[in-house]
């Protein structure tokens, strides 16, 4: 009996959720199981959550409805007394067949030390693979719950993650991404040693099928040296990243307790850009963060610009009880829901920038499911071509949200 799971939040989840298809299978004759896999990093999050949960109820009312994720780590008690739910399992051993066995409730994960190899060659529906390469963070910003959801960082074996990497080309996997919570971070708790760039140089070297290699969210201040010269070496790692800046102000990055500052991220912008032209930059944007005023605020906004950022997630501040900025004194909430917007607004307008210098030129593109693809700067591109196939397409024009190949 196949598993049915409901995902929140992040990529890593995504995969998370692939790899419990196989390990919440209940026995034959149980009840059929749906695992909502929840999010933490907004109280939106686990608003959506619980709401998916109740549905749930009422439509499946047959199956049992077991909850895990960072919702579940941090905000147990909520969820642990929604009647809907049958059990919680921790973010700990969720992806072990024995934690479904005898569940491990979560409180647990915070003693966590190493971290598996995900067992998957791919994800159902997705052209591209993820591929976990680390999970856990040590930092301690002022507004992340995460961390406790978490765990501490601990990264996945070099030579796992190579063999990981053969198995999906072998399957016929193109591109794969690699993905973690503080993803520059791999390997600092490895015996080994080394840093993502000398991980990314061991793919590319051992996999040779390899067409794309691809990096998710990464702090720009953590990037290692190697990381740097691999993007300015490596045609096949490709040239778009997508950065944790949350602000623009050096005095709410302090606030933020994080560890870069404004001229470190246009810096970094400057410099990979004179490595890799035509690179493309994404980042998490926070509006509205406690104190922000709104000379604080409109060097976030100008951020945009002066980093040349393409893709946007903005993100309206949410407190999330027990971090220190939920003690902070807060922002109108009406006013950051409007800061949010005018973030957005910037987004929209540097994407329609993008996609009219796109326009004429020739790209290569991944073809994904639904008449789409991605071009090398994951710029999406709508074309006819069979997923999978990676083809050379000139660019007629856009539609404000997407390029659409000749």
């Amino acid at each position: 009996m196949d598993v049915e799971t409901l995902t929140f939040g992040c990529r890593l989840n995504i995969v998370e959720s692939e790899v419990m298809r196989a390990a919440a299978r209940p026995e034959a004759g149980a009840r059929a199981r749906v695992v909502v896999n929840t999010c933490a990093v907004t109280a939106e999050a686990g608003r959506q959550a619980r709401k998916a949960i109740r549905r749930l109820a009422r439509e499946r009312p047959e199956a049992e409805i077991v909850v895990t994720g960072c919702g579940a780590e941090v905000e147990t008690g909520l969820y642990a007394a929604m009647p809907e739910v049958a059990r919680l399992v921790g973010n700990a051993d969720k992806l072990a067949a024995r934690a479904w066995r005898e569940p491990t409730p979560p409180g647990t994960v915070m003693q966590a030390r190493t971290l598996a190899p995900t067992a998957i060659t791919g994800v159902a529906g997705h052209t591209r693979a993820f591929v976990p390469v680390q999970n856990g963070c040590d930092h301690a910003c002022t507004f992340c719950i995460i961390p406790f959801g978490r765990g501490r960082s601990r990264s996945v074996p070099e030579a796992a993650v190579v063999e990981q990497v053969a198995r999906i080309v072998e399957h016929g996997g193109r591109e794969v991404v690699l993905t973690g919570v503080d993803l520059t971070a791999y390997g600092r708790d490895l015996a080994q040693g080394g840093g993502l760039g000398r991980l990314v140089r061991a793919i590319l070297a051992g996999v040779p099928g390899l067409a794309r290699l691809r990096l998710s969210s990464i702090d720009s201040i953590e990037a290692d040296e190697e990381l740097v010269a691999a993007l300015a070496e490596e045609a096949r790692l490709m040239p778009h990243l997508h950065l944790s800046l949350q602000a623009g102000d050096d005095l709410i990055l302090k606030r933020m307790k994080r560890r870069h500052a404004r001229a470190d991220a246009i810096r970094f912008c400057e410099r990979i850009r004179g490595l890799r032209p035509g690179a493309v930059f994404g980042a998490d944007l926070i509006a509205g963060f406690p104190t922000e005023t709104e000379a604080q605020f409109a060097r976030t906004l100008d951020l945009v610009e002066a980093c040349g950022l393409t893709h946007l997630h903005v993100f309206p501040y949410s407190p999330r009880p027990g971090t220190p900025a939920a003690r902070m004194p807060p922002v109108d909430p009406g006013l950051v829901r409007e800061r949010a917007a005018r973030l957005r607004e910037a987004g929209a307008a540097a994407l329609r920038r993008h996609l009219d210098a796109e326009v004429g030129q020739t790209r290569l593109v991944l073809a994904e499911r639904g008449g789409t693809g991605r071009t090398e700067g994951f710029t999406p591109v709508r074309l006819v071509a069979e997923p999978g196939e990676i083809r050379s397409v000139r660019i007629a024009g856009h539609d404000g949200r997407a390029l659409i190949a000749a």
